[in-house]
């Protein structure tokens, strides 16, 4: 009964990952389908309709811009701030908890400062 817990938690984790990038996936399909069932029709493609295709594509090898770094930065300050406000609400009940969940939290503050960094750096390029 007490491993429901910590797998509960992965599961979630999981969840959050697998769930939104198979509903894209079906969103894609269906849209491929459509696109392939128009063309064998004979029916000309609205510009439309190529560029909301071609929207959401990143090229490989290309630098990340600095607004997705500094979007990525605030969530994972977000994160880290999210588990410091977990640490001080569990050391209520339980005192020693506080410093353990501090030192987790501390990981994805600095992984947020660094996306932070970057996207002020990048800026700066001409």
């Amino acid at each position: 009964m007490e491993i429901l817990i910590p797998l509960g938690f992965f599961a979630m984790i999981a969840a959050l990952v697998i769930v939104p990038r198979y509903f894209k996936s079906m969103e894609r399909q269906r849209m491929a389908e459509t696109l392939r069932v128009a063309i064998e029709k004979g029916q000309p493609l609205p510009t439309e309709i190529i560029d909301a295709m071609s929207s959401n594509v990143r090229t490989p090898g290309l630098p990340p811009s600095p607004q997705r770094d500094l979007r990525t930065g605030i969530i994972w300050l977000g994160i880290g701030a999210g588990l410091v406000a977990m640490g001080a609400a569990v050391s209520f009940e339980e005192a020693d908890a506080l410093y353990p969940i501090l030192g987790i939290a501390a990981f994805p503050i600095f992984i947020g400062l660094a996306f932070i960094a970057l996207a002020s750096l990048n800026k700066t390029k001409p």
